[in-house]
């Protein structure tokens, strides 16, 4: 029986090959991928977030895409639990987890033990929380949070009420502080994994940029968000996406087509240096150059795998 992770994640910067390569890496160990992009969870916005299509798929299973209207919020929270019930279905199907994508934060909250507060949420006891506030008003809830939680207490004003009834829901719900539930998360890790990074230099990186944004013109970018706009979806989670947001700016008459198109070549460009610098600050991960192309990419990470093995097998 192959010793493979329980989890493995491909990782870089938007336009380094993942989509193609986490494909082929499926093929060949049998996996199921999951998305790790935020903005790949909605609906309706395909072009401007490179979306993967039918025929990229190849048969792959493919999770945790289209799954939000572009109207709807979307947290790192919900995104761990969700990715973390997937990887559980995969797993127990026999097959590999293989989270791929860009978005750092979302893929190491799963893979590490991040506690998030909105979790901590009762709907009965922050309406009871309320009412009592309505009833004995705000200066009895701080009283109650100073007695509690002094630490909280110095950073929320008494006339905040929602903090004031939150830090009290927290506390109620989980036996825990604020500070105490939130204290020491993401630092351990809650799976056997293996993250795998595509990296290319920043002026081939640059160039891909360039010639994936001319390609999403091209293939019909501006009417996707035309169509956004035309429906009423505007100011929203989804279209602040790179992309969108601009062409929204073009379509309200703030900028000519080919300032926009720059602007989003600007835009991705800066956003591919945060992804990476978030990348190379926050996580361990096994790097591959990205300009030898798919094929050896792949070779690449079946021999991280092979060692992979050995060292199962020894320990």
């Amino acid at each position: 029986m192959k010793h493979y992770p329980e989890v493995i994640a491909i990782v870089g910067p938007t336009a380094s090959g993942k989509t193609a390569l986490s494909v082929q890496l499926a093929k060949a160990i049998g996996g199921e991928i999951i998305n790790g992009d935020s903005m790949q969870v909605y609906k309706g916005l395909d072009i401007g977030t490179a979306k993967i299509t039918a025929e990229e798929m190849d048969g792959i299973p493919h999770h945790l895409f289209d799954v939000k209207e572009p109207t709807e919020s979307f947290s790192v929270a919900e995104y761990q639990t969700e990715v973390r019930n997937w990887i559980q279905a995969i797993r127990d199907r026999g097959k590999i987890p293989i989270i791929v994508g860009g978005t750092g934060l979302y893929i190491q909250s799963v893979l590490f033990d991040f506690r998030f507060t909105e979790q901590a949420a009762d709907i009965e006891v922050r309406g009871r929380l309320e009412r009592e506030l309505e009833e004995r008003g705000a200066d009895h809830l701080y009283e109650k949070l100073v007695a509690i939680d002094p630490k909280s207490a110095e950073k929320i004003h008494p006339n905040n009420h929602r903090r004031l009834v939150r830090a009290l829901e927290i506390i109620e719900v989980t036996g825990r502080t604020k500070d105490d539930h939130e204290d020491g998360a993401g630092h351990a890790p809650l799976y056997d994994y293996l993250i795998v990074g595509l990296q290319l230099e920043r002026d081939v990186l640059y160039e891909r940029i360039h010639q994936r944004v001319d390609r999403m013109m091209e293939n019909g970018l501006l009417e996707e968000a035309q169509t956004l706009w035309d429906e009423g979806i505007r100011s929203v989670q989804s279209v602040q996406a790179i992309g969108y947001r601009e062409l929204h700016q073009f379509i309200e008459g703030g900028l000519s087509l080919d300032e926009t198109v720059d602007l989003i070549k600007k835009n991705t460009r800066n956003y591919a240096k945060r992804q990476m610098t978030y990348f190379r600050n926050k996580l361990e991960i096994a790097w591959l150059d990205a300009a030898t192309g798919t094929k050896k990419s792949l070779k690449g990470i079946l021999t991280i795998l092979k060692d992979f093995e050995k060292i199962r097998r020894i320990e």
